[in-house]
């Protein structure tokens, strides 16, 4: 069954491109381009599985949709699509209950693995633990194991693992691991190289794989 998005964009051209670029997958996408129109549509049921939102729009801000949602939603993925740089926007969004971000401009087969990736969580349940191979994520306890066993980490590397096992099978840059793991901290990609290697360290001889794409970032696969 198709996923139905809801995109809350009011740049036109942008959101005509959206509107394009995800129909590829037979997704069903609605557009409003006013805050305060998306505010009322997101106050009740809205039956959307995944909602695109900038945070600039006219009327409203989109922290303020965002947090209307979260009053009585916590379960449908928001991605915030916003041009603002400061991580001050990101880190609110963060915590008013947003899945994920990317920052404008961004490349379009980006986008497509973002939405592919929080509706695949969607399906899988947000509570629901993650597991590859032998390794699992209990979600809720925010507590790893490894063969069943308990595998203790330390926060920096608990949360860097969090988040490469939540996108087990994709590449991850270094930009994506300083905001989602280590967001408001101040980590260089030296002490990322660092934490990596001590990740491998840990996983070795398992079935569970931490690879480097060059170019790109780091991966989590299962062997």
């Amino acid at each position: 069954m198709a996923a139905k998005l809801l995109l809350v964009e009011d740049d036109p051209l942008l959101a005509s491109t959206l509107r394009e670029t995800l129909a590829v997958d037979e997704q069903h996408i609605d557009r409003i381009s006013d805050g305060g129109e998306a505010n009322a549509r997101l106050s009740l049921e809205h039956g959307y599985d995944l909602i695109l939102l900038d945070l600039n729009l006219p009327t409203r801000s989109g922290l303020d949709v965002l947090a209307t949602l979260r009053n009585h939603d916590r379960q449908t993925p928001v991605l915030i699509l916003t041009a603002r740089a400061a991580i001050e926007d990101r880190v609110r969004g963060l915590d008013l209950g947003a899945d994920d971000y990317l920052a404008k401009p961004f490349a379009l087969d980006e986008l497509e693995a973002r939405v592919r990736a929080l509706l695949r969580r969607r399906q899988q349940g947000h509570d629901e633990p993650l597991a590859l191979g032998p390794l699992r994520l209990d979600r809720q306890r925010q507590h790893f194991t490894l063969a069943e066993a308990t595998l203790s980490l330390p926060p920096r590397e608990h949360r860097l693992l969090a988040c490469l096992i939540r996108y087990a099978g994709e590449p991850v840059d270094k930009a994506r691991l300083l905001d989602e793991a280590f967001v408001g901290e101040t980590v260089g990609d030296n002490a990322i190289e660092v934490y990596v290697h001590r990740l491998r360290r840990r996983l070795a001889d398992t079935d569970i794989n931490l690879r480097t794409v060059r170019g790109i970032g780091y991966l989590l696969e299962a062997q």
